[in-house]
């Protein structure tokens, strides 16, 4: 955007977010406290109490994991059009919030859920895939055709994607609805959610306190329900650490086992190869939504698209008994405490021993 400033940019992306769709989500949207507004701390209930959602809508946003609200779907007691609208909303709540949201898609969103609603129908009440009609959130990193991957870098904002990340299109081929994407730290490589396009992401049970990072927008959004599954990337904590500091669970998976490809980077093409490699991951409500993302993302075969990718399903993973007979064993897991240079802070080293 040649001749702009970044602080002109910013005013124009943030200006984006403020428009809702449809309109008539507006009518408590005004009275929520700003993410700016400190005089509420911790703002947990307030999705439940502000008048935007209905009693519909705190039932599908709160009484679900990913995994169960499959279920609903797929034995249709539960419309992709009223899930999707529930989680649009709360996001929206979420967003007002803790500043987590980057991109918001809600009018495609819907357009999808629509579609899944009538392919379901048309066939008979057979799903596209095992996310049929699951809402699924993303880091800005991913790239989501239509839509900036800005990562919070005023220089790569207005220039909108021309085709999808891998793992993106493995979603929607899965049958889940993309409808938002969330705040990331400047160039990725920081534990604190904040840079000069989006601003930072605050804590929803604290709001004086981070969310984490680099993938913090996931973690408050889903603290809040405005999301219950959503993808993360990982080198050194970054599902992890917002996982932690919400509440929530996160899988940093090994190097390889989930497609990488396509994302918005801050290196040059290359570079990546040359540092430790970052993994793609679940952020979530419960432990077996992280084994649902990594069973539908394995059942894809996606290393037939993405030879970084790691051959093997999932399922392959499910006796971890070695051997046969006799000589049968567990696996040993290894843990290393120390690198002999840097003591581990007590915090870290309580949780390792309890764990």
């Amino acid at each position: 955007m040649a001749g702009s400033t970044w602080q002109s940019i910013r005013v124009r992306k943030q200006a984006e977010r403020q428009i809702l769709d449809p309109a008539e989500w507006l009518q408590a949207f005004d009275l929520l406290p700003s993410n700016s507004d400190q005089s509420a701390l911790n703002v947990m209930d307030i999705p439940r109490t502000c008048g935007m959602l209905t009693l519909k809508d705190l039932e599908i946003t709160e009484k679900y994991d990913a995994t169960a609200l499959a279920a609903e779907i797929r034995v249709g007691r539960l419309k992709c059009l009223e899930v999707t609208e529930a989680f649009c909303k709360r996001a929206a709540i979420a967003q007002k919030l803790t500043n987590c949201l980057t991109e918001m898609m809600f009018g495609d969103a819907l357009g999808r859920a629509r579609w899944l609603d009538e392919q379901y129908a048309a066939k008979g009440g057979e799903t596209v895939g095992p996310l049929h009609g699951v809402p699924v959130s993303l880091k800005d990193t991913f790239k989501v055709k239509g839509y900036d991957a800005s990562i919070g870098i005023a220089s790569l904002a207005f220039n909108p994607a021309t085709e999808n990340s891998l793992l993106v299109d493995i979603l929607l081929e899965a049958g889940a609805v993309i409808y938002v994407k969330t705040n990331v730290p400047q160039t990725l490589m920081a534990l604190d959610s904040d840079n000069n396009l989006f601003g930072r992401t605050t804590n929803p049970l604290n709001r004086r306190v981070t969310a984490g990072g680099s993938s913090g927008g996931e973690g408050a959004l889903i603290a809040l329900r405005g999301s219950i599954l959503g993808i993360g990337t990982d080198v050194g904590g970054s599902i992890r650490i917002p996982a932690m500091c919400n509440g929530l669970y996160g899988l940093k998976p090994s190097a390889g086992r989930v497609p990488f490809a396509g994302q918005q980077s801050t290196q040059l093409p290359g570079a990546e190869k040359l540092a430790l490699p970052a993994s793609a991951g679940p952020i979530c409500t419960s432990l077996r939504d992280c084994e649902l993302l990594m069973r539908v993302v394995s059942g894809a075969r996606p290393w037939e698209r993405d030879p970084d990718v790691r051959m093997g399903r999932w399922e392959d993973m499910d006796d971890l008994e070695i051997g046969v007979g006799e000589r049968q064993r567990r696996p040993v897991i290894g843990v290393v405490w120390r690198d002999g240079l840097s003591e581990p802070l007590p915090p870290v080293l309580k949780v390792l021993e309890e764990v």
